[in-house]
């Protein structure tokens, strides 16, 4: 059983999300949704759950899982960054982004902190050009981040930079 900040992963919980939806394939997403926004992504025994009792093969809940880009099959972190490493973005210092998240969270893209706290990826452009370099955390865009104003969002979201 693994865990997810304060959140545990157990068959129970994943029951209790597919069972609000009635036995149609038709739920297939809404189910996935529901699963992503708990756990921020698709844990196998959950989509195994999902699958037997939409009563639809186990590929074609994968396949759905593996086409859209919002779902991932690996966890990410509560706090989700993305940095932009479109040409202009990255002309502007998104390495330095990258590298700076790795100095202060430890971690790389594609890569999630162990309490799954914290999540990066490049991304190939967000159209943020203007404010170059851009990160966006969650849903909320950040222009011209340095490395001072990446340890000032950090903490904003609960981050503790390493010593």
């Amino acid at each position: 059983m693994a865990t997810n900040g304060n959140q545990l992963e157990t068959e129970e919980q994943f029951q209790e999300i597919i069972t609000r939806y009635p036995t149609e394939q038709r739920y297939i997403m809404p189910i996935m949704h529901d699963l992503r926004n708990r756990y921020h992504y698709l844990p196998r025994k959950a989509l195994e759950m999902a699958a037997a009792h939409l009563q639809v093969p186990l590929s074609q809940v994968y396949s759905m899982a593996t086409f859209y880009k919002a779902f991932s099959l690996i966890p990410r972190g509560r706090v989700r960054l993305k940095t932009c490493d479109g040409t202009t973005c990255h002309i502007k210092g998104s390495q330095t982004i990258i590298e700076e998240v790795y100095k202060n969270l430890g971690i790389r893209p594609g890569e999630t902190t162990p309490d799954r706290e914290f999540s990066l990826e490049t991304v190939n452009c967000i159209g943020a050009c203007a404010i170059a370099p851009a990160l966006i955390v969650n849903d909320k865009v950040y222009g011209k981040v340095t490395a001072a104003s990446l340890k000032t969002i950090i903490r904003e979201y609960g981050g503790r930079e390493n010593e």
